[in-house]
């Protein structure tokens, strides 16, 4: 039987809306059952803490539980290859964090892009540094720290958690860009060389404020610059590297990804319960207490900051030959 052409292009017309109308219906459902965020670091550690905070806050805002799930090796790679392999349905997220940013130049083989196998979800939150040294160290100001480092190259040893750490990128783009020589103390993990600064076994770290604060107030650490743009409301009377040496800017952050072909239903809909959250005076306060500033962003920014981001350390990081242990 011949259709008439009117009632073709509806029925048509219908067949094509179907698969749109089909799945908002289905994001506006979502999430149906748990949900999995893989954070590639060991519990406890600063992306684990923050994984459960908005996880607690997710499960309460959608309604179904976001189960934390620790995969920490390689750097957080193991973590974000399980994320790129999972079906790309909401879930299974990772948290996004800068270090799978500076992975794309530490390793010479990846069997994933970051850039084209996770979809930014939302960002949450950001961190930066700070220039401490034992308080015996000759230098009690930036400018005469640099001073001292360029009349003693290769002499200062300056500490890490690690090769590619925070610390070790954050210490190698001031190297790069204060024209200083400074040796690599390379220590497994942050806590471990701290430990060793605060014992004054090393003389300096560019260490993640978080972890230095209550050292600095107790007076067992000297801060000398922070590694913000500006200086922070923590450290007032800190300046920034950039005042001294003018363009530095170092910082961290975190949030949270998705395996690239995921709706962008699902997306949006997880987007705007983190920035929910980001807005909360709870979630707020708690990321001022853990020493970090709220990052809230649009998909659109959020989109276009990683791979920026990504871009600016990889520059640092291969010109430092700084390579994964």
């Amino acid at each position: 039987m011949k259709l008439p052409r009117r009632k073709f292009l509806h029925l048509a017309a219908g067949a094509v809306a179907l698969p749109a109308v089909s799945r908002v219906a289905w994001a506006q459902a979502y999430p149906s059952r748990p949900v999995r965020l893989i954070v590639g670091f060991p519990a406890g550690g600063v992306a684990d803490l923050f994984a459960r905070l908005f996880g607690q806050w997710l499960s309460k805002h959608l309604g179904q539980q976001f189960i934390i799930e620790n995969r920490a090796r390689a750097g957080g790679n193991i973590a974000t290859e399980a994320v790129v392999r999972a079906p790309p349905d909401g879930y299974t997220l990772l948290q996004f964090t800068s270090t799978n940013c500076w992975n794309v130049a530490l390793y010479d083989k990846l069997n994933f892009d970051i850039l084209r196998d996770i979809a930014p979800v939302a960002s949450t939150h950001t961190g930066f540094g700070v220039l401490v040294v034992h308080p015996l160290f000759p230098a009690k100001t930036l400018p005469e720290f640099i001073a001292y480092a360029k009349t003693n190259p290769g002499k200062i040893n300056m500490a890490s958690g690690g090769a590619g750490s925070a610390q070790h990128v954050y210490g190698e783009l001031f190297k790069a860009m204060a024209g200083v020589n400074m040796q690599h103390v390379p220590y497994r993990g942050g806590g471990p060389a701290l430990t060793d600064l605060l014992a004054g076994q090393v003389p300096i770290m560019f260490d993640t404020l978080a972890t230095s604060i209550e050292h600095i107030r107790a007076g067992k650490l000297l801060a000398l610059a922070v590694t913000s743009a500006t200086r922070s409301n923590v450290l007032p009377n800190v300046p920034a590297v950039a005042e001294v040496v003018p363009g530095y800017e170092a910082s961290g952050w975190q949030g949270i990804g998705a395996p690239r072909s995921t709706p962008v239903e699902v997306i949006d809909k997880l987007h705007k319960a983190v920035n929910a959250g980001l807005a909360d005076p709870a979630i707020q306060a708690r990321i001022a207490d853990w020493g970090y500033t709220v990052f809230a962003t649009s998909l659109a920014e959020f989109a276009d900051f990683v791979p920026t981001y990504t871009k600016k350390w990889a520059k640092v990081i291969r010109a430092a030959n700084i390579k994964a242990e």
